[in-house]
């Protein structure tokens, strides 16, 4: 299988070699439905449920019946606050008890990122930075590096391996351009850019988190198996252990036939 690899640039813009990619992130076959289930959930599950409408139980007011139930020529009604009256309820409304999170495996919602990386990797739209230090919490300065950049004024994801506030901040006025942590990756956010610009120190960060914590949980996991087993096998043994004495103890006892014949 060939390298991957990404041109790596400086903060000045000129293109100081190539960077290899490991290819369990960066060279993933991509799967265009996958990539859709994992965005529709994502999607889904940070969307916030504020339109509520009230139903008859929840207005205040109308217990009081409005008038007598015959007699006086007008139609039936039970309450002041009925769905037909004003000011009464809503029918079929949207409700705040309405769920609209989806599921996804974990799995599957890590391979469909990948394969957004994998295919900026495929466009030639995944930028690499030697390194991001800015003198001093500036849009200018910040807005001159990215201009400097293959990337020009598109809509840009930069992703940093840590916290760093004067990036953070410098690119609070940017309006193209959204800064997330190597850790932090998402399906959405990698879909939504037109480029990435990552930093070289972010691609260790990407294999510790995505890669090497994987390998370490299933690790933990499988041993964790061995173990409940092992603990069933020791207490299945004492239970046989105890059982057996319990009988034993029982042959010893004399029966009562045996203890009137003694008599």
């Amino acid at each position: 299988m060939a390298k991957l690899t990404a041109k790596t640039y400086s903060q000045q813009g000129k293109e100081v070699g190539s960077s290899d990619l490991n290819p369990s992130i960066f060279g993933i076959e991509v799967r265009v439905d996958l990539i859709h289930t994992a965005v529709v959930a994502q999607r889904a599950n940070s969307r916030y449920n504020f339109a509520h409408t009230k139903q008859r139980g929840e207005v205040r007011g109308g217990g009081k019946k409005p008038w007598k139930q015959k007699g006086t020529g007008r139609a039936r009604h039970g309450s002041s606050r009925s769905p037909i009256w004003v000011g009464g309820a809503v029918t079929f409304g949207p409700t705040n008890k309405r769920n609209f999170s989806k599921g996804i495996n974990k799995k599957t919602r890590r391979k469909a990122m990948f394969m957004g990386l994998s295919d900026k990797v495929i466009d030639e739209k995944l930028i690499l930075l030697e390194k991001l230090q800015l003198t001093a919490a500036k849009t200018k300065d910040l807005n001159n590096v990215l201009l400097s950049l293959p990337c020009k004024s598109a809509k840009i994801l930069l992703v940093i391996d840590k916290k760093d506030e004067k990036v953070v901040k410098s690119a609070g006025n940017l309006k193209n351009v959204r800064v997330i942590l190597a850790d932090s990756l998402n399906i959405y956010d990698i879909v939504n850019a037109e480029f990435i610009v990552m930093t070289q120190e972010s691609l260790p960060v990407l294999d510790k988190t995505y890669i090497e914590k994987t390998t370490t949980e299933k690790i933990e996991k499988v041993a964790k198996k061995v173990k409940v087993k092992k603990e069933a096998v020791v207490k299945e043994k004492k239970e046989t252990v105890k059982s057996d004495k319990k009988a034993s103890v029982k042959k010893e006892e004399p029966t009562k036939s045996e203890k009137v014949n003694k008599k």
